[in-house]
């Protein structure tokens, strides 16, 4: 719908609930004009915008919320803020605040009490909700539609359970940008907070005392302990001056400027401090070369480090002993070919005593003696605006080569001299032995060969897809072991992430489930460790439902459900199961219709229990379950635990459902030749791979499909079409 459509289309609702308001009205409530003009004037401004964010950190929606007391607390709905979520408060002068803490928040309730760093702000008078009657006016204050401030007239339609809440009825419009708007009586006090949207002139509002109570129960969360969607862990890195840092499938991001001149920010490592002979080095890309961004050594945690980065194409040597331009030395800054402007670049530091010897992509580029600082931590550091990404930072007295070995070079050329370049099976599958590093080595001849560049970079991502559909042949011929479900889950992420470190993220499930084992005895029982588990997974480590971004590709990528303590209910089970088996809990999946959950099988003879870890793992009854799936009575059979493999495959299956409805081909048949090599002999997956090969005009990989089916003939499977489809292509390529 054009702009201009939606913002008609909102006056006309707004019309059509003025209407249906003043035909409620008696004599005795037909208040003046002038009235409802004057509380919309001293309410004005304090009304505030949300901004949140999405599940990348890009702006992703607005909403409403309204300052309850004048030292910067704002109320609002929580699905507003986005659960989790990075968002900023903008006051109805423009100005932007950034949220220091959480005070309160319901999710039952949709609820949210948030704190900003400003004083003197006009706080609006909270009523009592209990009183109301139907028939009453009200006024709503708002940004529905991105209209800022637009005050709607309505009126007190009845109060209603909706989903388990009692809700207050409203004969008032709701469009998307009104939720957490204030609902004010004619005294100008607020009575309620829009919540829902139901009818095009009907809305329901949470009632404005459970507001008051949670005001009065605030017990504040820091934001940064808040934030979960791709917050650092930070008992590995300490983010310093200011900027914004997060991680994302094992890349580290920086974004925005610090407080420092020319933007400087950093984040130190919080591993031991090297002495007097280490190395260390990262890879960096800058989005813009007019940034720079590279390793930081030798901090003292304030404003004293060196720097060694890339800046507008050069290289630079940099000693900081403070804040201002006047306290930094510039040791050295060269030229150097082996920075690939653009490119995910390897820049390394090794210190020897005083001596800095300073590296780009292997090639040494600054020698220099340095005695202007000694020791301290290490970590990252960036300017200016430009973001810069980060990733595989390493440190030690002795780093071990990061390369590709020259035995894996030397056969990936011999392949190339014996072979004319070409994307067929046979070069694929030969390309595929030499593992992971040959996308390495395809990527840096796609770099020396620009006219082969995107050939190039095609089969680096057809190589990559073989790498990973052995991996996963390999899991499917081990009988899928109970410990390979989050290896096979992180496979399944970097199908599409071909950068994920997978053994970084096995290292952090095993981190966290030895902190959730630090805090119990080693003869604890088992229903003991499984309460841990609950209470640090959701109360200490924040893990919560996607539910504004449900159908959001990250849901299902386990790394990024890890990242940002954010899932749905296969993947967080998934995050569960893995966290239990490490703390030797009896818990297994369970793929129920429309929902995934968890059984924990009790070795003491105690009944088994079955866990709803999308809604922090509460306990579910039988009836509970069949409400959740609509298939009414259960037996046995419906519970029995899910196999690795299945469970793999529904993961697989969400995403192909996600890629439909982006209509992305190539991601579905990504995940159909993963479905393929965990149950190669799936007939029904084959067919509709050949389909999808055939719409993409891959007519060679659907003969290949289509010959399988025709030649074992399954049970129950339609060969009529088949073979149709097949006359078809041989017409198409001759064969």
């Amino acid at each position: 719908m054009r702009a201009r459509d939606l913002v008609f289309s909102f006056f006309f609702v707004v019309l059509s609930g003025a209407l249906l308001v003043e035909s409620c009205l008696g004599a005795e409530e037909a208040d003046s004009e002038d009235r409802v003009e004057a509380i919309a004037g001293r309410s004005r401004d304090s009304v505030v915008v949300i901004l949140a964010t999405n599940r990348e950190g890009e702006r992703g929606g607005l909403g409403t919320g309204f300052v309850v007391r004048e030292d910067g607390v704002i109320a609002t709905n929580f699905h507003v803020i986005r659960g989790h979520r990075p968002f900023s408060v903008q006051m109805a002068n423009g100005d932007v605040h950034e949220p220091t803490a959480i005070l309160a928040f319901d999710r039952k309730r949709d609820l949210a009490v948030v704190k900003i760093e400003k004083t003197g702000l006009p706080a609006l008078e909270l009523g009592d909700s209990d009183s109301l009657r139907e028939g009453q006016t009200v006024l709503a204050v708002g940004n529905p539609l991105g209209l800022e401030h637009s005050v709607t007239r309505g009126v007190i339609a009845g109060s209603r359970e909706v989903n388990g809440n009692q809700m207050i009825q409203i004969a008032i419009p709701i469009e998307p940008g009104s939720s957490g708007s204030p609902v004010l009586d004619l005294d100008g006090r607020v009575v309620g907070i829009l919540a829902i949207k139901s009818a095009s002139a009907i809305g329901f509002a949470v009632p404005g005392n459970n507001l008051r109570t949670m005001i009065a129960s605030a017990q504040a969360i820091p934001m940064a302990r808040w934030r979960t969607i791709g917050a650092l862990d930070r008992r590995d890195w300490n983010p310093l001056a200011g900027g914004s840092w997060r991680q994302r499938g094992g890349t580290i991001i920086g974004e925005g400027q610090g407080d420092g001149f020319a933007g400087r920010m950093l984040c130190l490592s919080r591993l031991d401090s090297p002495v007097e002979k280490f190395e260390l080095e990262v890879e960096v890309r800058l989005e813009d070369e007019s940034g720079a961004a590279g390793l930081a050594f030798h901090a003292d945690g304030v404003h004293k480090h060196y720097g060694f980065y890339p800046t507008a194409g050069s290289m630079r040597l940099t000693r900081f002993e403070g804040p201002d331009v006047f306290r930094w030395t510039i040791l050295d800054t060269v030229k150097s070919s082996a920075y690939q402007n653009g490119e995910w670049n390897r820049i390394g530091v090794r210190v020897v005593g005083h001596k800095i010897i300073c590296l780009v992509n292997d090639e040494v580029v600054i020698e220099k003696e340095d005695r202007g600082l000694k020791n301290g931590r290490v970590g990252l550091v960036k300017f200016r605006e430009p973001t810069a990404r980060f990733r595989r930072f390493r440190v030690g007295a002795e780093l071990s080569p990061q390369g590709v070995s020259e035995s894996v070079r030397e056969d990936f050329r011999r392949l190339f001299d014996e072979t004319s370049l070409r994307t067929d099976e046979e070069f694929v599958s030969r390309l595929s032995e030499l593992g992971p590093a040959a996308l390495t080595l395809l990527e840096s001849r796609a770099a020396q060969m620009e006219k082969e560049a995107n050939r190039l970079r095609g089969l680096t991502q057809q190589v990559h897809l073989r790498v990973v559909h052995k991996r996963f042949a390999e899991l499917r011929d081990k009988q899928l072991e109970e410990s390979d479900l989050f290896r096979g889950a992180l496979l399944i992420s970097s199908l599409d992430n071909p950068e994920l470190d997978i053994a970084s993220y096995e290292r952090l499930l095993d981190r966290m489930a030895e902190q959730v084992r630090m805090s119990f005895e080693a003869s604890s029982t088992a229903d003991t460790r499984l309460a841990a588990l609950i209470h640090f997974m959701y109360d200490e480590w924040g893990f919560h439902p996607s539910r504004a971004d449900y159908y959001h590709r990250s849901n299902s990528y386990v790394n990024e459900v890890l990242d940002d303590r954010e899932g749905i209910p296969i993947t967080l089970s998934i995050v569960f199961i893995e966290l239990g088996r490490r703390l030797d809990l009896p818990i297994s999946g369970i793929g129920v219709p429309r929902h995934f959950i968890v059984r924990y099988d009790p070795t003491d003879g105690s009944p088994v229990r079955f866990l709803d870890v999308f809604n922090r793992a509460r306990t579910l009854e039988r009836q509970d379950i069949a409400m959740l799936t609509g298939q009414g009575d259960l037996d046995e059979a419906d519970l029995k635990a899910a196999s690795n493999r299945s469970t793999l495959v529904r993961v697989l299956r969400n995403l192909i459902s996600v890629a439909d409805l982006e209509r992305d081909d190539l991601g579905i048949l990504r995940y159909l030749d993963a479905i393929l090599a965990l149950q190669p002999e799936s007939a029904v997956d084959r067919w509709i791979r050949a389909v999808r090969l055939y719409r993409v005009e891959e007519f060679r990989r659907a003969a290949v499909d289509l010959d399988w089916l025709i030649e074992k003939q399954p049970e129950g499977v339609n060969l009529e079409p088949i073979r149709d489809m097949r006359k078809i292509i041989r017409k198409q390529i001759g064969s």
